[in-house]
């Protein structure tokens, strides 16, 4: 589904990714995992196009999106749910999910998106009651059930969450989790980044870690829980102890 052969980044001339390859395949969650500073949302940059890539390719599907513009990605699947989540506050819940079908208004049409919006509605039963309310009225839980599905409306092939538990109360941290495993089983591609690390690891098919600009391990969630250097050196042994 979306493939990184060998990226790299630079920024003034210096490296900020060095030849990263990742893997996602549909209906997957792929984590990835490493300190602030590592490279974690530059590699997500580089997939939407924010950043250019200065070496190695960007495969959605079959096709090559390394050097294409941001909207062109958009338009053929890259979706993202920023960190902060960055909805737009003066404007109403279903106004910002309007926007995230922005780019599918000529292609499918509004009854289509109306459709769309009704399946959201159905995975954030609180965005329905909250529909005509302002976005900077909604609690923290709320608005990142509102970026998330702002992102779905988009009709991603592939979701890109950039650290979706920022800010959370422990509690909605779970539901957040719950429903991105729910999106998996609906067959959703997403490749999480996430400052936690447990739980990242908890629900992932696979995962990379991230050590200034390159991956130094991968392999299963589970696996890489069970790593010593994985707990010590970028988790933090007490991570797992509870």
């Amino acid at each position: 589904m979306l493939k990184l052969f060998d990226v790299s980044v630079k920024y003034f001339e210096e490296e900020t990714l060095k030849r990263v390859s990742l893997n996602l395949k549909t209906a997957e969650i792929i984590s990835l995992v490493g300190a602030n500073g590592a490279g974690k949302s530059t590699v997500l940059k580089s997939i939407t196009g924010l950043v250019p890539v200065s070496h190695g390719q960007i495969i959605l599907g079959e096709m090559d999106i390394t050097y294409l513009p941001p909207h062109q990605r958009t338009a053929l699947g890259i979706g993202m749910v920023p960190e902060g989540r960055q909805i737009i506050s003066s404007l109403t819940v279903l106004e910002n999910l309007f926007i995230g079908a922005y780019s599918r208004y000529k292609k499918d049409g509004m009854r289509r998106i109306r459709q769309d919006l009704k399946e959201i509605f159905d995975l954030f039963p609180v965005l329905a009651q909250r529909k005509n309310q302002i976005g900077s009225t909604l609690s923290g839980g709320e608005q990142q059930m509102l970026a998330i599905g702002r992102g779905l409306m988009g009709k991603p092939k592939v979701l890109l969450l950039d650290e979706p538990s920022l800010g959370l109360a422990p509690l909605l941290v779970q539901e957040i989790f719950h429903i991105v495993t729910k999106l998996r089983e609906a067959g959703h591609s997403i490749l999480l980044v996430e400052q936690n690390a447990r739980l990242a690891l908890k629900i992932c098919d696979y995962a990379y870690v991230i050590e200034n600009g390159s991956i130094v391990l991968s392999g299963r969630g589970d696996e890489l829980m069970a790593n010593e250097q994985v707990k010590i050196a970028y988790l933090g042994s007490a991570a797992f102890a509870r």
